[in-house]
């Protein structure tokens, strides 16, 4: 995941959520040239993309558990001071909130749909806000 210290408005990571994480790690290994890290899931392993200098770029992961409701569709994380806030705002402005807010290690993100249908992600700082929402 992106550095601490992203200003908010920051586009701060990527990742794919799909049924199997395993079977596109070869595609994008010979289409994008990366690398793989293991993430261990607790019974299962997502993958840590890597660019050629080591350089950690982007994740792939399993749609289970807790990601089972994560759109399969590259997803990019925006950064927020308050993700229940900004959720709250997303619907009152007639987007839906697909997933979350909910906690991501010391960290609150949450999916969001705008009005137009584009999908992406809500992030907050660490230890900052709730996973109180849908």
């Amino acid at each position: 995941m992106a550095e601490e210290g992203n200003a908010p408005g920051s586009v701060v990571w990527q990742d794919l959520t799909v049924p199997e994480a395993d079977a596109l790690r070869g595609f994008y290994a010979r289409v994008a040239g990366w690398t793989f890290a293991e993430v261990d899931m607790g019974g299962y392993f997502d993958f840590a993309a890597q660019a050629a200098d080591g350089r950690t770029v982007a994740g792939i992961c399993h749609a289970r558990g807790v990601n089972a409701g994560v759109p399969p569709q590259w997803l990019l994380y925006i950064q927020v001071e308050d993700v229940a806030g900004r959720a709250t705002a997303c619907r009152e402005l007639g987007g839906r909130v697909l997933h979350g807010p909910r906690r991501m290690g010391g960290r609150v993100f949450c999916v969001i749909q705008d009005p137009a249908g584009a999908v992406a992600a809500l992030i907050g700082p660490e230890g900052k806000g709730d996973d109180h929402g849908d």
